[in-house]
């Protein structure tokens, strides 16, 4: 039998001659990533709802959300898409939308339950017509399109679009209008974005720049298939993920652009659950300039490079946390581990390196069992092609407790430790940790965050369309 979610399940394995029963750990809860937030935390001059449209089956599940800005000030919007080669409508229509409008829009429209993807030549003309519907929603809507439009769900299936134009066209001020600036409407908004997830994930924060103080406030949603590699609309396209993250700093378009491109491969592109990219993944950024002056020029990292850094390192902070949400969420998931390589020629082996370690179904499997086989983190390292070779001899990796106390090295200097078994079991026995990877090479560094893989997340992927 199968478990629910943080219910232990017992499965039992029949042959000939014997049955063998295994027993699988508890899913850890994940109630606490999730709290409310005071309405003082979001940023001005967006408005947001989340509601049931019908394509859930259940009425108590939301699987639509709306997203408007409502400042006075020019809205400046990025957006980081997927490589997959089977790049869902959304995809294509959101990134024409910024092309064409000089990377500003002012509204976001994201449904669940149906990715819109692998759909053809009517798949696209359902996510423009959700870009239209939510158009009418905005105050004095341009003749241009300025809305962005997400999907997330099960491939290959169309959508309800009447069914969802309804849900859009109901958001009307004469009509049942659930837009909201409160924490309650940023809650249902994120909601809405939810498949196998089991919890919003919301956050808030606010930063100062020259003395003046921004929020940024995000939702995103993902547990399975993620393994994004996500890259600017313009040129080839790098990254089920969906993010959306508003602030109310005023940004110029191609300086958003450019700290989100920097963001999501620090934070998106470096978590993983399962290895696999998804046809969706995307991440946009809306900042309507709403806590400024009117007049104030918008940040630039040209005209003021040092209030682009800050704002920059703000957003790459956030993204991160944003995306770390994803790994604890992660289908089945019992661990939450933080990857690290450093000593790398470059950033780019760094990165590889980790990821290699974070996707490793061996390594995965292991967490999962607790058992501290380094060999196959080592294994792993070794795969990865670098920039200058290996030098075996110079590698290190330890264990990291989380707790603060002292770390276990492993292998030091290629050699192996005589490890002491019992304290390894102990490190890797709790819910985070922290496995290091020294290559000696350099003085780059990266990191990933990725979780095991169980019983569960088979359960869960195995009859995920029924």
């Amino acid at each position: 039998m199968f478990s629910a979610r943080g219910v232990p399940a017992v499965w039992k394995r029949f042959s000939s001659s014997s049955t063998t029963t295994i027993v699988t750990k508890a899913i850890p809860s994940k109630t606490h990533l999730h709290a409310p937030l005071p309405d003082s935390a979001f940023p001005k001059g967006y408005v947001l709802t989340g509601l049931h449209c019908g394509v859930k089956k259940k009425p108590e599940l939301l699987d639509l959300a709306v997203i408007l800005s409502t400042s006075s000030r020019p809205t400046s919007a990025a957006a980081c898409f997927t490589r997959n080669a089977f790049k869902a409508a959304p995809v294509v229509v959101s990134q024409e939308v910024l092309q064409r409008n000089g990377g500003r829009a002012r509204a976001v429209v994201v449904n669940s339950g149906c990715a819109n993807a692998v759909t053809g030549k009517q798949g696209m003309e359902d996510a423009w017509a959700m870009v239209r519907a939510t158009d009418t929603l905005l105050p004095d809507p341009q003749s241009a399109s300025e809305t962005l439009v997400m999907s997330t769900g099960v491939i290959g299936q169309t959508l309800p679009i009447a069914k969802i134009l309804e849900g859009i066209r109901a958001q009307v001020p004469s009509g049942a209008r659930t837009l909201g600036s409160t924490f309650q409407a940023w809650e249902r908004a994120a909601r809405a974005f939810m498949t196998t997830d089991t919890f919003p994930k919301l956050r808030a924060r606010t930063f100062e720049i020259n003395g003046k103080t921004y929020r940024l406030a995000g939702m995103d949603k993902g547990a399975g298939m993620i393994h994004p590699d996500m890259g600017p609309p313009s040129g080839q396209l790098h990254a089920t993920l969906l993010g959306c993250i508003l602030t109310d700093a005023a940004i110029s378009p191609r300086s958003l652009q450019s700290a989100l491109t920097y963001a999501v491969d620090r934070s998106f592109n470096s978590i993983s659950v399962d290895g696999d990219m998804s046809t969706n993944d995307t991440i946009i950024v809306l900042a309507n300039g709403a806590a400024t002056t009117a007049g104030e020029p918008e940040i630039d990292e040209e005209r003021d490079p040092q209030a682009y850094e800050t704002f920059k390192q703000e957003l790459t902070s956030f993204a991160a946390d944003l995306a770390q949400l994803v790994v604890r969420d992660g289908e089945g998931a019992t661990k939450f581990v933080t990857v690290t390589v450093d000593g790398a020629p470059t950033y780019k082996d760094a990165h590889a390196v980790a990821s290699r370690i974070s996707t490793s179904a061996l390594v995965k499997t292991a967490l999962f069992g607790e058992d501290a086989n380094w060999g196959r983190i080592l294994a792993a390292t070794g795969s990865i092609p670098l920039s200058q070779p290996l030098e075996p001899s110079r590698v290190n990796v330890s264990f990291i407790p989380t707790d603060g106390t002292a770390p276990l090295p492993l292998l030091v200097n290629g050699e192996p430790e005589k490890v002491d078994e019992a304290r390894a079991k102990e490190i890797i026995t709790q819910e985070d940790l922290e496995i290091k990877v020294e290559l000696g090479l350099g003085s780059e560094s990266a990191k990933y965050w990725t979780c095991d893989f169980s019983y569960e997340y088979v359960r869960i992927n195995g009859d995920y369309r029924t």
